[in-house]
């Protein structure tokens, strides 16, 4: 949804402030993402050692033909060289296995995923909307055939999206040091304000094709979300921050949250985002419950 120029400003502004974790997948304006990603981290000169990259595998980027999508054997090993291709690398940091796949044996998965990094192709490898069950089936296959297991997993998380990471995987996050790198931590932009008096004309919700997004944002849930998003703001103004920033270091709050994806669309977005970071230690104990008995009602 942005042009190449801005992506690179972006990219830099990110690392100059020192973020080094850049997330990828290959359905991704259909592999087109990654090719921008790519072209960019050539031309910077950046270390390879001094930042993280990482593509998901699942949903395909060419026709859908059987092949093409889910966590096969097949397709995890042309999708994550595809991805080597686009993104310029020699190796994915990070690879996911983007959602679960009920047609593959979770053997196949793992096998799989293990033979990528024996092969030097991925470092770690992990899942995203996984959940805790599906976890523990790779777990045990991996600790039964000694294969490399998954160490990171990629859920929604923000104050109306919180059971999966909070109550399902919070005891793998302690038992098996799983991290995460969670997603959507501003809600869609609902956390933003900018839905509180309708959906402006240049948002994602007004993109064709993103009504899935729309329905999932403005819910049956909405009118009370508006309500605590507004409440949020007030809250955001007492501790002298902004409503995005107070969202962003919440999720940062948890120690369970190993880091919090960002997107923005402007270079000033992100830089003003950056501020969560000086929130987060402005978040004591009674101000969390104050958060909790604001956002838990309306939490899916």
């Amino acid at each position: 949804q942005i042009g190449d120029p801005v992506a690179e400003k972006l990219m830099h502004t990110a690392y100059d402030a020192g973020v080094n974790f850049f997330d990828n997948a290959e359905v991704y304006a259909d592999g087109k993402a990654e090719l921008v990603m790519g072209d960019i981290l050539k031309r910077s000169g950046w270390r390879r050692s001094s930042y993280v990259v990482s593509s998901k595998a699942y949903f395909g980027w060419e026709d859908e033909k059987p092949n093409q999508t889910g966590l096969s054997r097949k397709h995890l090993y042309e999708a994550c060289h595809d991805a080597l291709r686009r993104l310029q690398v020699d190796y994915l940091d990070l690879y996911y296995c983007h959602r679960p796949d009920a047609e593959t044996p979770v053997d196949e998965t793992c096998r799989a995923m293990h033979d990528l990094i024996v092969q030097g192709k991925v470092l770690y490898w992990g899942t995203s909307e996984w959940n805790a069950d599906q976890l523990k089936a790779a777990y045990e296959v991996c600790d039964r055939l000694g294969l490399h297991a998954p160490q990171m997993e990629q859920p929604q998380y923000n104050l109306f999206h919180r059971s999966r990471v909070e109550q399902n995987l919070a005891p793998l996050c302690k038992s098996r040091g799983l991290g995460t790198t969670i997603w959507s931590p501003l809600g869609s932009g609902l956390l933003t304000g900018k839905y509180n008096d309708g959906i402006p004309k240049d948002s994602r919700l007004d993109i064709p094709g993103m009504e899935w997004l729309k329905g999932m944002v403005l819910g049956a849930d909405a009118p009370k979300r508006f309500a605590a998003v507004r409440e949020l703001a007030i809250l955001a103004k007492e501790l002298d921050s902004t409503l995005p920033c107070l969202a962003l270091a919440w999720c940062l709050k948890n120690p369970h949250v190993s880091s919090v994806i960002l997107g923005a669309s402007r270079p000033e977005q992100l830089t003003e985002n950056f501020g969560a970071l000086e929130v987060v230690p402005r978040l004591t104990t009674e101000i969390l419950r104050r958060i909790d008995s604001i956002s838990k009602p309306v939490a899916a």
